[in-house]
């Protein structure tokens, strides 16, 4: 069954979907909350019909993630506790864009190196997206990476605090869609990551995008 003909809902050509930046008028902006890694802001906002709005949200410098592919098209993860959900997520490689003037796709690479201790040979752009639009600025860039190979046992990372209990196992990657369609995987990169190589391996892979592509304008970004 169709969407109802009196409705007027328009078919649109997939080809043109594509969010787009808005610059509306901000009339008051004031930091609330000031932490560690972001900041709360309170900003009054201009409608185009003469009204206005007040929103809170977090101002987030951004982040990364690394989907790990090996040869045999095994996902790498890592299970991490997380404090605010009081659980421990089985993730991807991740990290903030909080090093100043750090390019995305280095910040991923440091990631994958520290979190993992691997490098990789290959690097493509799987997705973007915003982690919580309604209330939080941060965006996220999910990597492919593969040609992967281990960083020398005294060049690697030392982990502290909660990375300290990282754990890595390898998933198939049929596995890994299974296990997200049925609820047993929640962490955001994960779930997008895992769905969307999914469908950029059932289309030959020509959906990747090249590593070096530009960060999109209108996702925050710290070179920005």
């Amino acid at each position: 069954m169709s969407f109802p003909a009196e409705l007027g809902v328009p078919v649109v050509d997939g080809a043109e979907l594509a969010d787009a930046p808005v610059q509306r008028t901000v009339s008051e902006s004031e930091t609330v909350f000031h932490g560690r890694v972001w900041d709360v802001v309170r900003e009054r906002v201009e409608l185009p019909d003469g009204g206005t709005v007040v929103r809170d949200l977090q101002r987030h410098p951004g982040a990364v993630t690394v989907l790990a592919l090996d040869d045999d098209e095994n996902v790498l993860f890592i299970r991490q506790y997380r404090h605010p959900v009081r659980r421990e997520l089985w993730e991807l490689p991740a990290g903030l864009l909080d090093v100043a003037g750090e390019e995305p796709l280095l910040a991923a690479q440091r990631e994958l190196a520290e979190e993992a201790d691997l490098v990789a040979a290959d690097w493509a752009v799987v997705a973007d997206w915003f982690n919580s639009p309604g209330g939080s600025s941060e965006a996220n860039r999910i990597y492919l990476a593969r040609g992967l190979s281990a960083v020398p046992e005294a060049e690697r990372h030392v982990r502290e605090d909660e990375e300290k209990d990282l754990v890595p196992v390898r998933v198939p990657l049929d596995q890994a869609v299974r296990a997200v369609l049925e609820g047993r995987l929640a962490n955001p990169g994960s779930v997008v990551g895992v769905l969307a190589l999914q469908a950029a391996k059932a289309n030959g892979w020509a959906d990747l995008r090249p590593a070096g592509t530009p960060w999109p304008t209108g996702l925050t970004s710290p070179t920005s």
